[in-house]
């Protein structure tokens, strides 16, 4: 079937809402179509983003990474990832799912950090340009359950380690954010059966395609 427009989808949400398993509802639904996709992430997508990526999560013992390094470094992994994977993904064609974008950058350094927001906005200018989601579908869920969710799979990286009232004030960010951008974000509730979620997704899929058709 195929479709010759590509769009760029994230997925956003604190931790533990299933953002990998969803990720994988929308591969199987465009794959089931002849859809061209990338599945991607940030920080991350490519080896160096990775590297950034790394220092990022790890748990610096001897020093603690300042607020401003943190998003300097979240943004060079960004203009990294933009050039060699999602502009010339899109330029393809093909659709690009990202796990997590700019959206984690407000909701996470500027929500949970509470670094001003203008920083953020400033940064996101010279690095994006005019680039933005075509869709955002953010997964909603108390924080309380999805951090247990999230001790469950393992040991907790820096992110992870921090206390419920930082991730109270990313979730607060992202609802704001859907709010203030409804012909983007679109808020599915996590805290529901798999099977649901999944329903919901599919029909916010489908919704996309009719608009492109």
């Amino acid at each position: 079937m195929g479709t010759a427009k590509a769009m760029f989808l994230t997925v956003e949400g604190v931790e533990g809402v299933g953002k990998s398993t969803h990720i994988e509802t929308i591969k199987n639904f465009l794959d089931e179509r002849d859809i061209p996709c990338i599945l991607t992430r940030e920080p991350g997508g490519t080896p160096v983003a990775e590297r950034i990526r790394e220092l990022l999560l790890a748990v610096h013992e001897d020093e603690a990474l300042c607020e401003l390094s943190e998003l300097l470094l979240v943004f060079a992994a960004r203009a990294q990832h933009l050039e060699r994977v999602v502009k010339p993904a899109l330029a393809q064609g093909k659709w690009v799912i990202c796990d997590r974008f700019t959206d984690a950058t407000y909701a996470y350094q500027g929500g949970g950090r509470g670094l001003d927001v203008a920083i953020i906005a400033g940064l996101e200018s010279l690095v994006q340009g005019e680039l933005k989601p075509d869709l955002t579908i953010i997964l909603d869920l108390d924080p309380r359950i999805g951090m247990r969710r999230a001790s469950e799979r393992g040991e907790l990286d820096r992110f992870e380690r921090e206390q419920i009232e930082f991730f109270d004030k990313v979730r607060r960010t992202y609802l704001d954010i859907a709010a203030a951008d409804p012909q983007r974000c679109v808020v599915i509730d996590a805290a529901s059966d798999l099977a649901t979620v999944s329903a919901d997704l599919l029909k916010i899929l489908n919704s996309s395609l009719l608009k492109l058709a």
